[in-house]
């Protein structure tokens, strides 16, 4: 397993702009927390200071699973981070209110990751708003979810290659 401090430089796939938000500042990140209503982790603002959302490596763009999910039976997808801003045309952690309310998550949820019906989110249900979040899978259309790490460093962390996995959905798509 890598260590949190040696995937900020190679979790982005610099080769693409796609859901790329301008660099962030704190005076955001402060504007996020407030809109949110959370402590944001660390080490995602770690990640999104290095690049403010966009897609992963195809090197870390799945999360091994326990049991079988919609999506396969041995791990989820992960293929961009939201960044924090108002880009155009682009998903933001700010949409994450209207998306948890949208698709009948529950809440309090920062999505992570995904396209509905299935996401990857921070999960302060347990901790409180301000507290360590963790990170689960949920699939609004059978209305499950699994956790998945305890925190979001230990998250990353544990990402790997969706290569390895022999149970992609032959379309590539979610849910």
């Amino acid at each position: 397993m890598k260590r949190f401090e040696d995937l900020q430089q190679s979790l982005w796939d610099t080769g693409s702009d796609y859901g790329v938000q301008p660099p962030v500042t704190d005076q955001a990140i402060l504007e996020a927390e407030r809109l949110l209503n959370v402590t944001l982790p660390s080490s995602l603002l770690d990640l999104l200071r290095q690049q403010n959302g966009g897609q992963v490596t195809s090197s870390r763009n799945a999360f091994p699973t326990s049991r079988p999910t919609s999506w396969s039976a041995d791990h989820v997808p992960f293929d961009s981070v939201p960044g924090i801003g108002h880009r155009e045309r682009t998903i933001s952690l700010l949409d994450s209110p209207y998306l948890v309310e949208e698709w009948n998550l529950p809440a309090p949820v920062v999505l992570v990751s995904g396209d509905g019906p299935c996401w990857i989110g921070l999960d302060y249900r347990a901790c409180g708003r301000h507290g360590e979040p963790s990170v689960t899978w949920f699939d609004a259309d059978d209305n499950s979810e699994l956790a998945l790490a305890p925190n979001f460093q230990s998250f990353v962390e544990g990402l790997t290659s969706a290569s390895g996995f022999e149970s992609v959905k032959s379309d590539g798509s979610f849910g």
